[in-house]
């Protein structure tokens, strides 16, 4: 061969070796690259999903969405009395017009019988009291307006005093109010209350003053209700059963009305022991029994107020010890025996007091009585007292007499437990007398204590 030819040869036969080396990476490349592709799809296809769930799809990713609003302030203790307020407004019927300005541009504490004051804790304006005294609302189209609408849910925790007195409220009293820390005040008497008594509205730690009375609450009155600190207590007028509990002298409070209601059973002995009770009603009832002696140990009673019961047997000389009484209502019962005259000779009595002994079975007045019977003071009407009018009939009171029940420890009736006023009528003040609070409670309007 020519140097040429071998030239050319020489370059033909590397062209061959190269595109044969080429071709063979290739199609080693081209399986290599050929998994990798089957991978890469595989990656390319999760990606494509997952691009879909979010919706990117084949797009760019979006851009990170923004954050949530924040949500919005918290209402302030007024802002969300007033809300509740607003709201209650909107489930009753008001015939005499009493929310009319519980509208748009009035101030919250002006709204009628709403009372606002600084609250303790975060010196906010606060709604404190509410007052629809009379207001005669009702649920709407004859519907039953539940305590719950105002009272409940925590709607105005700030709450010192609620009174509803005269309304159409119904139901059952709501637990809340045991969650208000300064709330003292409870009047819902007059509505339509029902159940049992509400304990919870009496575990409130500052309650003092507690009126439920003419409503349709029934049961047991609680043993729970002579432990609490409550200077008021009016739950006459409603339909309580069974007898008091023996604690009944624990409470501390002045003012009680447990009248005309469907009590029975004695009278506790503790009664003598209650601290500070002034005016007690237990008139209207069918309590029966024998009057505890230890009644005589209440030196701040002015109305003892027992009658229109089943109760029997004598007065207890220890009566005579009832030094501030000016009201004491024995009558309508089945008392019998000689009326203590030291009863007759107690100063407030005497000083146009009233003594109330009418419908029993007395056969014997002393001298004082005498005088306080003239003076108008003491009623004996329809008794069985010889030379006087307006008596029982001589053989209704034999027959009494007959069959007249005895008291446990009769000799005890003749202990005076104090000084006696026996000898000493001259020796009595001129006490000023005042209407009595308790009897305002028999009596479905609001109270003015």
């Amino acid at each position: 061969m020519g140097t040429t030819t071998k030239t050319i040869f020489s370059s033909v036969l590397l062209c061959s070796l190269l595109l044969q080396l080429y071709f063979s990476e290739g199609v080693v490349a081209q399986e290599v690259v050929a998994k990798s592709e089957s991978e890469a799809l595989g990656e390319t296809e999760k990606r494509e999903t997952l691009e879909i769930i979010i919706g990117g799809g084949g797009s760019p990713a979006p851009s990170p969405e923004a954050p949530c609003p924040p949500p919005p302030p918290k209402l302030n203790r007024l802002d969300r009395a007033r809300r509740a307020l607003l709201n209650f407004k909107s489930l009753i019927d008001d015939p005499n017009c009493y929310t009319q300005n519980w509208v748009d541009g009035t101030d919250t504490c002006d709204f009628n019988g709403i009372r606002c004051a600084t609250y303790p804790t975060d010196k906010q304006t606060a709604v404190a009291g509410v007052d629809l005294n009379g207001a005669r609302v009702t649920g709407q189209n004859g519907c039953a307006l539940p305590l719950s609408s105002l009272l409940g849910q925590n709607q105005i925790p700030e709450l010192t005093f609620f009174h509803v007195n005269s309304n159409g409220f119904a139901g059952s009293v709501p637990t809340d109010v045991i969650n208000f820390p300064y709330f003292f005040e409870l009047d819902l008497s007059n509505n339509k209350v029902k159940g049992q008594f509400p304990l919870d509205a009496i575990k409130s730690n500052l309650l003092v003053f507690l009126d439920l009375r003419f409503n349709e609450l029934t049961g047991p009155i609680p043993y729970q209700l002579f432990q609490r600190d409550l200077d008021v207590i009016f739950i006459n007028n409603n339909h309580f059963t069974q007898c008091l509990p023996q604690n009944f002298g624990s409470t501390p409070a002045r003012y009680l009305t447990f009248a005309n209601n469907n009590l029975t059973g004695p009278i506790p002995k503790s009664v003598g022991y209650a601290p500070n009770l002034t005016e007690v009603l237990f008139l209207g009832n069918q309590f029966d029994g024998c009057l505890p002696i230890e009644i005589g140990n209440l030196k701040k009673a002015v109305v003892f107020d027992v009658s229109k019961n089943l109760l029997t047997g004598p007065i207890p000389l220890s009566f005579g010890c009832l030094k501030s009484i000016q009201y004491l209502n024995l009558a309508h019962n089945k008392f019998y025996g000689c009326v203590p005259d030291n009863v007759c000779q107690i100063p407030s009595l005497r000083n146009n007091g009233n003594l109330s002994l009418a419908d029993n079975y007395f056969n014997e007045v002393g001298p004082s009585c005498w005088s306080l019977i003239k003076s108008k003071v003491l009623d004996v009407s329809k008794n069985c007292i010889p030379g006087l009018p307006n008596q029982r009939s001589p053989t209704e009171c034999y027959y009494f007499y007959k069959t007249k029940k005895t008291c446990p420890n009769p000799s005890s009736f003749y202990t005076v437990p104090c000084k006696s006023h026996w000898g000493h009528p001259s020796s009595e003040t001129n006490v000023p007398t005042s209407a009595p609070v308790t009897y305002k409670t028999l009596k479905p309007h609001r109270l003015r204590l």
